[in-house]
């Protein structure tokens, strides 16, 4: 190291030798030995044009440089530069010592240049790869840096690349992205399910993708568990499709193959769609055949299987409104504690604390509690903290849940924690019928030659408080309850026999005739040590000297009123977060109670069997345990229940925002024309044109959308989504999924289906985006108003007036007055009238005698609504130029908005009429 350090302050030194010593200091340093010189040469061979000195200077770098080292501030423009490099080579070397580094500094200043790499066009499969590597890196480490959601559909896009690999990539980074910002990757779904059902049900992948006969199993299982975060998709094309993709992968594994690697990459595909497929619909009968799958894996000769059909059950268990599937293979799951692996014994942990009810909660927590004798130490904690919450959340009799909670902890020892005998205590005092109870076993329990000192607490504080109530029973005696607590009290800490002095204080008010004794022990006290001992009993000696007519005493003593509710403490304890390197879960280890949010609970209105309905003296004394999620070891909750999500985030994601419509000239002109036309163009520009056309019968319609590509290149990664802003009014769904690339010069067409279930005021949005160059993205409104379901009814002149007088004045009428332009000083009659029949009015001639009134009838069809009927009257003015439009209809709502909708198209430009 000294001849090195000498070479570099050679003048002399040429960039080879600065190569070969960097190296000899690099391998010094992968030895073990300290390093403090180099780093300037390291920087300065970055520099380098030749690849073999830059490849050497960004190995230093990651190996000698921490992300907060200064040197770092020296490369940072090096690095910028290989990245904007059109050598790929470069740009890989610079994601490479980004991904290494990664401090937050270099990826404020680089983020924005690897996002580039990767959405760049002109950039090769195997940089696009590195580049959304990297940047997952950077997202994991400083997530506040990356701009998830302004990146969002451009990185979405690229879940579409041809390169399997670069897909693969792109969906890792997706779905780390995904998990914190839900609604800005939601168009992932459609993606996902597009791919998937490429791949399993069309099998279109590259032959060297094939993982021994199953397709890219890697990819499958990252878009399977993509989708679990989000609700079922209410497009029924793709929930269609991917009951297709899930049904073709069970299918597949009912074929038995005894090839391991076969076995390995369908199992974690199939465990993944089980996954996916309770997440839909836990009674779905998917569902149903897989639990017999999952009853065969648990009895596998494989521990990874038998760990996976476990894990798997417990996912169903927190899902599912029966557990009696489960219960079937309830003495299975309990042999499973005893497995060779503590892998599953901890998943059979889990399981069995996931399927516990109020049915098998005794049976259950029985074998825990034997168990509990034999287990490991790293798994009593958990199972402790388990059997607690069992107990307490599906007791049926208070005395059960105490005697369990007491051997609880003559069994555990060390391993229960304050929590639970804070919890024993809470719900004693707060239940009048049970003190007496609790005071007997408490005492019995205190005879044992051997007591945990979390009984002696539990003991010394209910019978300081209780010990009353069974002093004149033979063997309760204020002298044998003062003589057993003071054989254990030598033994205990200095915080338990501090109670146990409160417990004495106590006793000299309901208990005159051991005073003495009591005294005794208050005085020797005073000469302890320990100042919080010696303190406590000095203060207690002089209350209890003082003349007993003083009310002092009685004042202290009074027995403790109810306990208020609360937080668990148990809960603010478990919840830890995983490491940010691993996906949120999006359920919780426990029932279906557990996985369910505070107000779903009010609205279930079920009917209250367990502890939590017998308490008498607060409303809800036995809460505080339940809901937590014990899937991590040692108790650590899952990161989506620590953030305050609930489990299954995808029920709760809040409804997108506005979305901003595309600007252009001649968009509202052809939608107006549509919305009385049944063809025509939608939308035009340099790049792509969309064409419309529509057919409606009733509350059904069918919309035929024509994309045409006007470039030499292919439109790739193509995205057509509806969003309809009134779902539960108006259904409008793809009748298959878009295709993900548009041909030059050729046109492709998708066809909607829609459906009018009650009056909507809002018309649905096509949300297009697409790769030409770059990214384009086109949100435009489709004509599908509420005229497009009036069906023309005819009516006779004396029928059209006797409804007319009958459906009365406003609120059901409403009238429209507005200026129109006159073609040649005259009313357009002509188009005024093909306005109204265009929007499926039938045109009455007869029943106005001034020709230039239009007059119609329909009647609008609604599948839920019903069918609503609606008259109208147009009443063109030439003298004064206005016209004046009147809508009469039994539903109010139909009336104003047939009326705001004739309006305008009236009063347009002539040049706007179609010829």
């Amino acid at each position: 190291m000294a001849n090195i350090r000498k070479k570099f302050k050679d003048a002399g030194l040429t960039s080879t030798q600065r190569k070969k010593y960097v190296a000899k200091i690099i391998f010094t340093y992968i030895l073990g030995y300290k390093v403090d010189i180099g780093h300037m040469e390291a920087v300065n061979l970055i520099s380098s044009s030749k690849y073999s000195e830059k490849q050497i200077g960004y190995l230093a770098v990651t190996l000698l440089m921490h992300e907060n080292s200064d040197f770092l501030r020296l490369v940072v423009n090096s690095i910028r530069k290989d990245l904007e490099a059109h050598s790929e080579i470069n740009n890989c070397l610079a994601l490479h010592a980004i991904a290494n580094v990664g401090g937050e500094e270099m990826a404020e200043s680089l983020a924005p240049d690897v996002h580039r790499l990767l959405i760049s066009p002109t950039s090769q499969s195997f940089v696009k790869k590195k580049a959304a590597l990297t940047l997952l890196r950077l997202y994991r480490k400083h997530p506040t840096v990356i701009p998830a959601a302004e990146w969002a559909l451009r990185i979405v896009s690229i879940m579409d690349d041809p390169d399997l690999g670069v897909a693969i990539c792109v969906t890792s980074l997706v779905l780390a992205l995904a998990q914190d910002h839900l609604d800005a990757y939601a168009i992932c779904c459609q993606k996902a399910v597009d791919r998937l059902h490429r791949l399993v049900i069309d099998h279109e992948y590259p032959a060297e993708y094939l993982y021994y006969k199953v397709p890219t199993p890697w990819l499958q299982v990252k878009l399977l568990r993509l989708l679990q975060y989000y609700p079922p998709s209410e497009d029924t094309t793709v929930s269609a499709a991917l009951q297709r993709v899930l049904q073709a992968i069970f299918q597949a594994s009912s074929e038995p193959i005894r090839n391991v690697q076969h076995n390995n990459a369908q199992n974690a595909i199939l465990f993944e769609a089980i996954g996916l497929a309770i997440h839909l619909d836990p009674k779905s009968p998917l569902v149903g055949s897989a639990t017999v799958l999952l009853a065969q894996f648990i009895l596998s000769k494989e521990t990874n299987v038998r760990y996976l059909g476990l894990d798997t059950l417990a996912h169903l268990a927190a899902r599912a409104d029966s557990l009696e599937q489960i219960k079937r293979h309830q003495k299975t799951i309990l042999l499973s504690l005893r497995d060779k692996d503590i892998s599953v014994r901890r998943r059979a942990l889990d399981l069995l604390y996931s399927m516990c009810d109020v049915d098998n909660a005794e049976l259950i927590v029985g074998e825990l509690l034997r168990y509990l004798k034999v287990a490991d130490y790293g798994l009593r904690e958990e199972m402790v903290l388990k059997i607690a919450i069992s107990t307490e959340k599906f007791a049926t009799s208070y005395k059960w849940y105490v005697d369990t909670i007491l051997q609880l902890i003559s069994t555990a020892g060390d391993h229960v924690g304050d929590e639970v005998w804070y919890r024993v205590i809470q719900i004693v005092t707060n239940t009048e019928d049970l003190q007496e109870y609790a005071a007997k076993v408490g005492f019995e329990h205190l005879k044992n030659p051997t007591c945990h000192e979390s009984l002696i607490k539990i003991g010394g504080y209910i019978l300081g408080e209780y010990g009353h109530i069974i002093a004149n029973e033979p063997g309760y005696s204020p002298f044998e309850q003062f003589q057993l607590l003071q054989t254990k009290a030598n033994f205990c800490s200095a915080a338990t026999r501090a109670l146990l002095l409160s417990t004495y204080l106590k006793w000299v008010n309901v208990f005159p005739e051991i005073k003495p004794h009591l005294v005794q022990v208050f005085e020797r006290y005073c000469h302890v040590l320990d100042s919080e001992l010696q303190q406590r009993a000095c203060e207690y000696y002089a209350i209890a000297s003082r003349p007993e007519e003083d009310e002092l005493l009685q004042n202290i003593c009074e027995e403790m009123p109810p306990f208020p509710a609360r937080e668990s403490t148990l809960l603010a304890r478990l919840n830890k977060k995983q490491g940010d390197t691993e996906d949120k879960r999006t359920w919780v280890i426990g029932g279906k109670e557990a996985n369910e949010d505070l107000e779903s609970k009010k609205k279930s209105g079920k009917r209250v069997t367990t502890l939590e309905g017998l308490g008498s003296k607060t409303g809800d004394i036995l809460s505080d345990l339940q809901g937590l999620d014990l899937s991590a070891p040692n108790g650590a909750q899952a990161t989506g229940s620590a953030n305050g999500e609930t489990p299954g985030l995808a029920s709760t994601i809040a409804p997108s925002p506005a979305i901003p419509l595309t600007t252009n000239p001649n968009i509202e002109r052809w939608y107006e024309r549509l919305t009385y036309t049944s063809e025509a163009l939608l939308y035009e520009d340099v790049q792509i044109q969309i064409g419309y056309k529509s057919e409606f019968h009733g509350h059904l319609g069918r919309v035929a959308l024509y994309f045409g590509n006007k470039l030499s290149a292919a439109l790739e990664s193509f995205t057509a989504t509806i969003d309809v802003p009134e779902p539960d009014a108006l259904s409008v769904v793809f009748a298959k999924i878009p295709p993900s690339t548009v041909t030059p010069r050729l046109q492709t067409q998708q066809v909607l289906n829609v459906e009018c279930k009650n009056v909507f005021t809002s018309p649905p949005i096509l949300r297009l985006s697409y790769l030409a160059g770059s990214l384009q993205t086109i949100n435009i409104r489709l004509p599908i108003v509420i005229t497009k379901f009036l069906e023309p009814v005819k009516l006779a002149p004396s029928e059209f007036f006797e409804r007319w007088k009958l459906i009365g004045g406003p609120p059901r009428e409403v009238q429209q007055v507005f200026t129109i332009n006159l073609l040649s000083g005259v009313v357009d009659t002509e188009r005024q009238k093909k306005v109204v029949e265009g929007s499926r009015f039938l045109l009455l001639p007869e029943v106005d005698p001034n020709q230039v009134n239009c007059v119609g009838a329909g009647v609008l069809h609604m599948s839920t609504g019903g069918k609503v009927g609606c008259l109208l009257r147009v009443e063109p003015s030439a003298s004064a130029k206005l016209c004046r439009i009147t809508v009469r209809s039994t539903s109010e709502v139909v009336a104003a908005e047939v009326a705001k909708l004739l309006k305008k198209p009236l009063g347009s430009d002539a040049s706007s009429v179609p010829r």
